[in-house]
C-alpha cells in the first residue's frame, strides 16, 4: 500500500515524523503498517521522546512512556494515527 492510499491523517503523521526527527526520506516512503522501531524505519527510543512531544503539541495527546499500550502505539504509522485520533484534542 502506498502513501497515497493512506488516509489523511496517516500522510499528515508522516510529514511530523520526517521533519520531527530530521528523516532524509520522502515521508511518501513511509508505509501505514511498515514498523517505526527496528527493521522497519529503524528509530530509537530518543526519536520516541522527540516525537511524543511534537505529536502532543500538535494533537493535544500526551502519549506517556508508563502507557501499557505505547508499544502498539508506535508500532507502526497506522497505529500511531489510530491512537492520535482516538486520544486527540485538537
Amino acid at each position: 500500500m502506498a502513501l497515497t492510499d493512506a488516509l489523511p491523517i496517516e500522510t499528515e503523521v508522516a510529514k511530523l515524523i520526517v521533519q520531527t526527527l530530521n528523516l532524509k526520506i520522502d515521508p511518501a516512503q513511509i508505509q501505514p503498517e511498515q514498523p517505526l522501531f527496528g527493521e522497519g524505519l529503524g528509530l530509537d527510543s530518543i526519536d520516541a521522546l522527540e516525537l511524543s512531544l511534537a505529536i502532543s503539541q500538535s494533537y493535544g495527546y500526551q502519549i506517556r512512556s508508563d502507557d501499557p499500550e505505547i508499544v502498539a502505539t508506535f508500532a507502526s504509522l497506522r497505529s500511531l494515527c489510530k491512537s492520535i485520533e482516538k486520544n486527540r484534542t485538537k
